[in-house]
């Protein structure tokens, strides 16, 4: 039993001496510990806390309940299989990542992953665009196929139950970075880095159809940017709203959004939408620290968009090999009305 897990340990034993048997504890900290999944480890470990205190608490007010609470079962979220096979059911990601009930909670200003922090040290393109950066200088960018490519996204709550009511703020930040990094004999440059800011309000849902569970409502503006000028500028501002969903572990969410800029004065991709669509949609699936995703978005009346497809799978605690392939418009700003098929592979940061 590893350091961290005997502090826990004793902490709870301390907590509650006759709730568990300190084998018992230990099983089910061990079970905790297994879990791959950053998220669902910790929502592992919050329902282990809060089962200890709530079979506590009847041992201060009637001394003879002492023994019944002793023997009661620790709850299946805790006791699963050999790492998620029944925890998972009752450890919601989507939950815990957006802190969608009480016990999610973690206050303001803390750090959570957003979309996926990845780096991809190959990633090749069939063909590369060339035309925005043969306009912008003399010689153009003589731009090779595979670049090293990565991505980091976090968001930070800055206000919870906003005026009562059960509504989350959350300010959230992506970029996405395509380098040319193998291109010795042209510096190495940075072909195209996208920015993106938003600012998202949860609202926890608790709809049930079945087995399907939907989570939550998601209210977001989010500006996207190149940082680039002349012929390489490439930006959008959008209002979107989004709606989350579980179907055991499947997690699902689609949005639709309104562009905010249509006006053409000082507007370097007025087309975007003809090529990006309205709206998207995302499915990950996730099993014993492996995640499968998929996202896919399509304008019907231009006929264009892209498919993205994922795979991540278990190499440390926070760290998974990662597999990445793309096919469409859009894989980056300066490629909006360019269409491409890629694949890279790397490492997925899990926190």
């Amino acid at each position: 039993m590893n350091r961290n897990v005997k502090i826990i340990l004793l902490s709870f034993s301390c907590m509650s001496p006759a709730l568990l048997h300190a084998a018992e504890l230990e099983q089910q900290l061990a079970h905790c510990s297994a879990l791959a999944d950053a998220g669902a480890r910790l929502g592992c470990f919050d329902a282990l806390a809060k089962a200890t205190a709530d079979a506590a608490m009847p041992a201060a007010a009637d001394p003879p309940a002492v023994s019944a609470a002793a023997t009661a079962p620790v709850p299946a979220a805790v006791t699963g299989k050999s790492t998620t096979e029944r925890g998972a059911e009752q450890i919601s990601h989507t939950v815990q990542s957006w802190e969608l009930d009480p016990n999610a909670k973690r206050g303001v200003f803390s750090l959570k992953s957003y979309l996926d922090n990845y780096v991809l040290l190959a990633n090749y393109s069939s063909s590369t665009n060339q035309a925005p950066f043969n306009q912008n200088t003399p010689n153009g960018l003589d731009q090779q196929k595979v670049e090293l490519t990565y991505q980091f996204s976090f968001k930070m709550k800055m206000a919870e139950n906003i005026a009562g009511s059960p509504l989350d703020l959350w300010l959230a930040y992506t970029q996405q970075s395509f380098w040319q990094a193998y291109n010795r004999a042209n510096s190495s440059p940075f072909r195209e880095t996208n920015y993106q800011p938003e600012l998202i309000a949860t609202l926890p849902l608790t709809v049930k159809f079945g087995d399907f569970n939907f989570r939550y409502l998601n209210f977001g503006l989010v500006h996207q940017s190149n940082g680039q000028s002349s012929t390489l500028s490439r930006s959008w501002n959008r209002f979107y709203t989004e709606l989350g969903a579980e179907y055991g572990k499947l997690a699902l969410s689609a949005r639709i959004w309104k562009r905010l800029d249509n006006a053409k004065a000082n507007n370097d991709n007025i087309d975007i939408v003809d090529y990006l669509g309205h709206g998207d949609v995302r499915a990950t699936y996730r099993q014993d620290g492996y995640e499968y995703s998929l996202l896919a978005r399509r304008n019907f009346q231009t006929g264009h968009g892209a498919v993205q497809a994922s795979w991540a799978f278990p190499v440390t605690t926070n760290l998974k090999g990662y597999v990445h392939l793309f096919s469409g418009y859009g894989e980056s700003l300066i490629d909006y009305n360019y269409s491409q098929k890629s694949i890279g592979a790397g490492f997925l940061i899990d926190f």
